[in-house]
């Protein structure tokens, strides 16, 4: 597996991020037919996963959550809808 950064490929996703929302920074990865928005914001870090065809696998949120935040997935609560999930992760404790 590999994330590529395709932030660039989205700047009104985030200019209205960071303008409407309490996001600092955001970024957007392509994993392979998974979409991964992670953005940072005061107290809380997420990382949403999408993809238009299919449910999220654990295995694609454990790799991402290593890669980009150092977070085991065994240590994280995972929110999961219909080809979607999300993870939130407290600041103070990672």
């Amino acid at each position: 597996m590999r994330l590529i950064d395709i932030t660039n490929s989205y700047p009104h996703l985030v200019a209205q991020q960071l303008a409407h929302t309490d996001t600092t920074y955001i970024k957007l990865y392509s994993l392979g037919n998974v979409t991964v928005v992670y953005t940072k914001a005061p107290g809380h870090d997420e990382l949403l996963f999408t993809s238009e065809t299919r449910n999220i696998k654990d295995a694609e949120i454990a790799f991402a959550l290593k890669k980009l935040c150092d977070v085991d997935f065994n240590h994280v609560d995972v929110i999961r809808g219909d080809k979607i999930a999300e993870v939130t992760l407290n600041t103070a404790t990672h």
